[in-house]
């Protein structure tokens, strides 16, 4: 399986996340958790919620999947069963570019991240934004 390199999902995951009170935590395979009640530590967290929600299992909840195609088109973005785990999959990754390819894709690097749970990247927003 071929990936996206780590400063492309970086920087992926910041425009695709501009909130500037959005913390979220990237995992190697592409798949982010997004901390919108962000605590103590922010990689640990994330942590457990990945390890949770994130490894897919057939005839459960936990292997549905939904496809956004962002605005940009330079991809697509596969949510889960829990709304604030995403994992992006790079517009050269699949070789089909059906929904339902791009799904299980997206499934499959969400739970090797749910079971590898190897961050990459934590960007911690928690007191960087101005006030409104």
């Amino acid at each position: 399986m071929t990936g996206v390199n780590t400063e492309t999902l970086i920087d992926v995951w910041q425009r695709l996340l501009a909130d500037p009170h959005k913390s979220w935590v990237l995992f190697e395979h592409g798949t982010c958790v997004v901390l919108t009640a962000p605590e103590g530590e922010l990689a640990e967290q994330a942590t457990d919620l990945l390890e949770k929600f994130g490894p897919a299992r057939a005839g459960s909840s936990a292997g549905d999947f939904g496809v956004i195609d962002p605005e940009d088109g330079e991809g697509w973005v596969v949510t889960g069963h829990h709304n604030d785990v995403l994992t992006y999959v790079g517009p050269d990754e699949p070789q089909d570019r059906s929904q339902i390819a791009v799904g299980l894709f997206g499934r499959s690097k969400r739970h090797r991240d749910g079971t590898e749970l190897r961050i990459v990247h934590v960007e911690d927003k928690r007191g960087s934004a101005e006030p409104a």
